[in-house]
């Protein structure tokens, strides 16, 4: 998604935009909500028809809050598909079918961010390839290879996880997606948005994160990881994401000086399994 007005400007037509049509500031979060949801999710969500598409795109800045509270949707959802599931089919089918369901309820869309990174990153020398090839909806060696892998990883990292104890798919998937997408989503917080040429295809993105919007969705990844972990545990699960989100840092800015969609996607599912493996080192 690109604008011609700086940040300021944005929140200050989103504010505006708001009081024009007399929404009130409860129903504004129910409504920035909403756009989250129907943002991440294939989850069929009726949003407003007053509000424009530019109200929309003004909004979808502030839904970042809301972005990791999606992710325990997400979580909890294929949580409750792996605890049915394991009751009928053995472990390595009811991961598989846990999988499959989180795909098509995300639409594959931090996967293909993930894809589309190692594409650009592996098959482009300058700024502008790396750019030209994640932009381009077909899908190459590079990307398909690291899709191949990453999808491997998850599932044995569930299936060693299930092996051990049944629970802990449960506990290791609403944890994983939901914070997850706290530390991919607070990279736009301190990280420059790499601005895409009018060749691109269209890819609506939040590219602002207040420090309200940090906070609520830090505090979200917070609340979900104490209820899920003993405090020990969520100690240091904090340790080893601070340092793969520094890494992931240094990886974008050595690739890009910044970072686009296809980054945060891949950012989550790097988070993602990272999550998974500290489960099996800290639990098996």
């Amino acid at each position: 998604m690109s604008s011609e007005l700086n940040p300021q400007k944005q929140t200050e037509t989103a504010h505006q935009n708001v009081q024009s049509v007399a929404i009130s500031p409860l129903k504004y979060q129910w409504y920035l909500w909403l756009l989250a949801l129907s943002f991440f999710t294939r989850i069929p969500v009726k949003l407003p028809t007053h509000l424009s598409n530019e109200m929309l795109s003004d909004m979808l800045h502030h839904a970042s809050r809301y972005f990791a509270l999606v992710g325990f949707v997400i979580g909890l959802s294929s949580a409750a598909v792996y605890f049915f599931a394991q009751i009928i089919f053995p472990e390595h089918i009811s991961i598989i079918m846990t999988m499959t369901f989180g795909l098509l309820l995300t639409g594959a869309f931090h996967e293909d961010g993930w894809a589309d990174v190692w594409d650009g990153f592996g098959g482009g020398w300058s700024l502008e390839q790396k750019l030209n090839i994640m932009k381009d909806s077909r899908l190459g060696t590079y990307g398909a290879s690291a899709l191949f892998f990453i999808l491997l990883i998850k599932f044995f990292s569930l299936y060693e996880l299930a092996d051990y104890s049944n629970g802990l798919p449960i506990i290791a998937l609403v944890v994983a997606h939901t914070i997850s997408r706290v530390v991919a989503t607070s990279l736009i917080a301190d990280m420059p948005y790499v601005a895409e040429d009018a060749t691109s295809k269209v890819k609506p993105l939040a590219q602002q994160l207040s420090a309200n919007g940090l906070l609520c969705l830090l505090a979200t990844g917070l609340v979900v990881a104490l209820l899920c972990l003993p405090w020990v545990v969520v100690v240091k699960l904090t340790i080893v994401l601070l340092i793969t989100r520094s890494l992931i840092k240094l990886w974008f800015n050595k690739q890009l000086g910044g970072y686009t969609g296809d980054c945060l996607g891949a950012a989550q599912q790097l988070t993602e399994v990272v999550i998974y493996l500290s489960f099996i080192v800290w639990f098996t």
